[in-house]
């Protein structure tokens, strides 16, 4: 006779068969891209997206008016894992990063003076616009912010307006095939817009063409890494890189040093210069986990109350994973944060 055999229940072993096939269909769904980018209909998936977003309110209640990732001193790490600080932190280190972003484009030099017409290239709901605006409008500043998305210009033109703000303006408009005149701009900004741009060399040449002479053009933007002729991304990476594609509406994304080619290329622009702000920008991906952590009430509310019921829950679910993947794109090298700054020549 055999001793100390252990007799397992067939009912054990159907759960545990069934909680592998759910945990196999949970990781199937979470590798398998929702918004792979198109361009067609109005807007396309990226206005469609940033409806959705604007309207269910949950990107804002968490980022606040910025739609981009912030600027990070030792002081705001520390506050990270802190649940009664890490929320206003998170929004606090996006205004950070705008006047760093400001200083770092050296748009007053270029100018002599604050940038009298400025423009917001992928303005979101308008925080770095209306930020602009307020800190310079007793310069005489007007600020125009342009967005594929009607819902976004709605919520930006209402902020701007509780703020009085009257230098402060929003539209729907193609970045790719802007409305305004050519030289009509001191300063275009471009911060994570170019990751969901179909065609960068255009992005660039359509910023450049409304740029007035002598002024600034500076861009930020997630980048990938550059390579080296005849390198290309492993297997593993490209897979990578085509889920943040996918995830998020992005076409396609291009190096720093692709950026500074594309700037060179419209035969107009000087003084050409990127960095890679990764280092003080990276920390917003896991941060931005760690806030909803510590407040979760108004995904589990939405959850009841919003028209997508409970789908808002797997939806948050995704968007936890895709956070996750871009900190761990961002720190293995494979992604960048772009920088890049330029000045239209006064002749061009």
């Amino acid at each position: 006779a055999t001793a100390g055999a252990v007799k397992i229940e067939p009912n054990v072993v159907f759960a545990g068969i069934v909680v592998a096939v759910v945990c196999a269909a949970v990781a199937f769904l979470l590798n398998r891209p929702s918004r792979t980018f198109t361009d067609a209909g109005v807007g396309g998936t990226v206005g469609n997206e940033y409806d959705a977003w604007t309207e269910e309110g949950i990107l804002e209640y968490y980022w606040g008016e910025h739609i981009h990732l912030g600027y990070y001193d030792q002081d705001d790490l520390n506050s990270v894992l802190k649940p009664w600080k890490s929320g206003k932190v998170f929004k606090d280190t996006k205004f950070k990063f705008i006047e760093e972003m400001y200083q770092w484009s050296g748009a007053e030099v270029n100018s002599g003076g604050a940038p009298q017409t400025i423009l917001d290239v992928g303005c979101g709901i308008g925080g770095t616009s209306r930020y602009l605006a307020n800190k310079l409008k007793d310069k005489g500043t007007q600020v125009t912010g342009i967005t594929l998305s009607p819902k976004q210009v709605a919520r930006a033109s209402e902020l701007a307006a509780e703020r009085g703000l009257t230098n402060a303006k929003f539209q729907v408009m193609d970045a790719l095939k802007m409305d305004f005149p050519d030289n009509s701009f001191d300063l275009v900004w471009g911060c994570e817009s170019g990751e969901h741009m179909p065609d960068k060399a255009a992005y660039v040449k359509e910023m450049t063409r409304v740029l007035k002479p002598g002024g600034t053009l500076v861009i930020a933007t997630w980048c990938q890494r550059e390579l080296e002729k005849g390198q290309e991304f492993t297997s593993s990476e490209k897979n990578k890189l085509q889920f943040l594609y996918d995830e998020w509406a992005h076409p396609y994304f291009i190096s720093i040093e692709e950026y500074e080619r594309l700037c060179a290329a419209t035969g107009k622009l000087s003084a050409i210069s990127g960095a890679n702000w990764v280092k003080e920008t990276i920390a917003a991906w896991r941060h931005s986990i760690w806030v909803g952590v510590w407040d979760p009430w108004i995904v589990i509310v939405k959850g009841f109350t919003s028209k997508m019921g409970p789908r808002v829950w797997w939806k948050t679910i995704r968007e936890i994973v895709t956070l996750e993947r871009m900190h761990r794109a961002f720190d293995s090298g494979l992604m960048t944060y772009g920088m890049i700054k330029a000045r239209k020549s006064p002749s061009a």
